[in-house]
Order: C-alpha cells, then structure tokens, then sequence
C-alpha cells in the first residue's frame, strides 16, 4: 500500500551520508560493527541517510522479523520519521502498511514488522519488554532515558543485529556520550559526526541564517555539534540596549502566561505578538513569602480579571497547576496548558532573543530581573542533565510558556526566514 505519499525527491548525498548509507554492506570497513551512531548540528543531514539505510538494510538482511523504531514522542515520531521514511518507501516503489492501533502501533514492509514506541519517561521501557527483535532505530537518542535504550539493546538478539541512533549533542557527561561515544571502539560502534556541511541540500545562505539563529551554548551544539557542558547564565544573550522596550505596539495575537505557585511566587505575564516578534508588556508577581501570606487559588483568579481588566484573554498555565486551572475555567476564563518541554522552549526562547525577535517592557522588572538569575543547575550537569536552577525562575517559566506555546506564530509570519529546529533536525 503505497497510501497515495509524495515520494521523496532525493539530493546527491554527502561522503558522511554515504558512509552510513553503506556501513552495514557485506565487505564495508564497519560491517561487524554492532552499532552506528550518528550525532552533530541541526539539519545536517543524519535523519535521512539513517532512515534510508535502516529500512533498505532490515529489507536486504532479513524477512519475517520484527524491528523496533522509537522517537522521543508520537509527534516527533510522525514529524521526525514517519512521514520521510514514507516518503522514501514511495520514491523506491516499495509497499508498506502503516497499522495505527495505539495498542499496536507499527508498519508492515514485505514480511518484516517495525514497531513503533515513543521514549520520553522512564517507565517507556516497560513496553520493549518480552519483544525479540532482529534491530532498532532510534531517533533523538540523546532524549531518551537510559533504560529504555539498554532495553532497547537488549531486545537485539536476532543474529546480525544492528542498533541504529541519531541525537544531537547535549551534555559531556551524557550517558550516550560517556557510555557509548567515548566507548566506541572496545563496544564495536561505529560514530559519525555530522555538520552542516555534511548535508549537499543546504545553500551557504541557508547555512548563514542557521548560524545567526544561535549564539553561545546552543551555537556550539546546535551549529558545531559539540557535547559542551550548559554553564552559567542560561539567556546570556539578553541585552538591556536590545531586548528593553518603553513601548509595546498594538499586539495582533496577545494572552497570559502564567507561572503559579502555593509557597513560591505566582506570575502573570501579559504577552503578545506583532511585526514578527514576542512581546511581554505587563507583569504581575506575588511571593507570598515576602509578605507572610499565602493567596488562594480564588483570589489569584480575581487579581487575574483585575490585571486584564475584564478583557477574557485565552490564558496559558503550567500544566501541573490542575486546581489553579479548575477554578480558571470556573470562573470563565479560556485556559491552555502550557507546552512545558523545557530545554525545547529554552532553545526557542533563546533563539528568539538572540534574533531580537523577544521584547520586553521597562516596566517588567521581575522579568528583566530574573534573565541574570536564569543559571544553569550545576549538580544537575554532574549526571548528564540539563536543567535550570530552581531559584529565581518564576518569571521565565511564564515567559517561556507564553512563547513556546505559541511558537506556531513565528512559524508563519512572513518576517520569519526560516522555522526554527529543536531537536532531532534531518
């Protein structure tokens, strides 16, 4: 069934691209390798030459066995892997069935079956368990927990199994750096590392506006593809002279983001969007520890209809805040869980203001404030973790959730010239 997809128009590959689209054949340098890794920068060209090479090498090696495909989640699953290995499937004229029962998600191409999982908690290993497979696929590794990629090796019994995985760079002391790169040769795994250059698709413009999108931490791993540690200030490239405004023009999409907390500080920040970028051009902040006296989920709501003054604004909220939420929705407000994909949001954040596309107002002093107190956890970085310190960080949640749930509007304004990659970037 070829389900009517538009074939994948192919560009001459690079020698990286080649490399891994070869590696596996009978009497190729790499052939008793049990593993490929492929990591490095964004759109550098990995996910589809890895694609292309897994099912063209299940196809050649095996019939009748079952194989394992997981993403971090079902979007980037569809997004990241699904929809071009359809379309690569459709280009070489070869039939598939796409099964998409969530209890047993998986394709069938000739006699093999490609089941398909997501891995974003731990608990995702649980469901490899008991399977026997004969190689696995994994897009985005470096987002995956530890066990279900130790599950998902172990699952590989068939003989003349292969793991495949492709990840973009993320701390030094990630297990898959420490466990698997740096242990490469004695683990039998070959490693490819990508860049920009290694994708022949890309023109140097694009390649140019990519570079400008990033600058600092996310510059070296996002552009360079470097596993370098998240140290320090996480906005370091907030400017006063840049990112200050004293005024907001008229906003044509505007909301609230809202960071709530029982014993921490509870945010509101009204924010907006016009002439292709993000505005915050109010806040409220309340800390009930400065004052001794802690507000009710009520009275947060009536100082919400008091700071938008009565205007019913669609309002964004950290998901976890379920009470908060409740009595919102209670008392007639349109509520959106926040998205609260964190180092997603903080990268999209960043790349915002690192294009001058994030503005906010003189008089939103917590949230100026907070941009110099916004660190990266250190102890966190010890286990291979990325993750901010929870201090001083009200405000830039709420700031992130108001962006980076409404990421679709940089997405297509016309003043933007290019979406903005995440993670796991063909």
């Amino acid at each position: 069934m070829m389900n009517n997809t538009i074939a994948f128009q192919f560009q001459p590959f690079s020698r990286k691209q080649l490399k891994v689209l070869s590696w596996w054949l009978e009497g190729a340098p790499y052939c008793d390798n049990d593993m490929l890794i492929a990591d490095g920068s964004i759109r550098s060209g990995k996910t589809i030459s890895m694609i292309d090479s897994f099912i063209m090498w299940s196809l050649y090696q095996f019939e009748g066995q079952v194989f394992i495909i997981a993403a971090r989640s079902a979007g980037a699953l569809t997004r990241n892997i699904l929809r071009p290995m359809f379309q690569i499937l459709a280009a070489k004229g070869i039939a598939y069935k796409y099964i998409r029962s969530s209890d047993d998600k998986h394709i069938e191409i000739g006699s093999n079956i490609y089941y398909l999982f997501g891995a974003s908690t731990e608990a995702s290993q649980d469901v490899l368990q008991g399977l026997t497979a004969a190689g696995a696929y994994g897009d985005e590794a470096a987002l995956f927990p530890q066990s279900f990629i130790e599950q998902m090796i172990g699952r590989c019994s068939v003989p003349k199994s292969k793991i495949w995985l492709n990840c973009n760079p993320e701390s030094p002391y990630h297990f898959l750096k420490t466990d698997y790169i740096d242990k490469a040769t004695e683990k039998k795994i070959l490693h490819l590392h990508f860049t920009l250059d290694d994708n022949l698709s890309l023109s140097n413009e694009i390649k140019e506006r990519y570079k400008r999108m990033y600058s600092g931490l996310w510059y070296q791993r996002m552009i360079e593809g470097k596993w370098v540690l998240a140290e320090g200030v996480i906005y370091d490239m907030f400017d006063k002279e840049k990112h200050i405004v004293n005024e907001v023009p008229y906003l044509e999409h505007e909301w609230v983001a809202i960071d709530y907390g029982t014993g921490n500080p509870t945010v509101f920040l009204h924010q907006g969007f016009a002439q292709g970028k993000y505005y915050t051009a109010d806040e409220y902040y309340y800390s009930g520890r400065g004052t001794g006296i802690q507000k009710t989920d009520i009275e947060y709501s009536h100082d919400l209809q008091d700071f938008t003054s009565g205007k019913r604004f669609t309002v964004i909220v950290d998901p976890s805040a379920a009470s908060f939420i409740a009595q919102l929705r209670k008392d007639g407000f349109m509520v959106i869980e926040a998205e609260n994909s964190v180092l997603d949001g903080i990268r999209f954040v960043a790349s915002m203001l690192e294009q001058n596309k994030c503005l906010v107002h003189e008089s939103c002093i917590n949230t100026i404030g907070e941009t110099a107190s916004y660190v990266w956890d250190d102890k966190a970085q010890e286990r291979g973790e990325d993750k901010p310190l929870k201090q001083h960080d009200h405000a830039m949640d709420a700031l992130r959730y108001g962006i980076f749930t409404n990421r679709w509007l940089i997405e297509h304004t016309n003043n933007n010239e290019i979406s903005i990659p995440l993670a796991g970037a063909m």
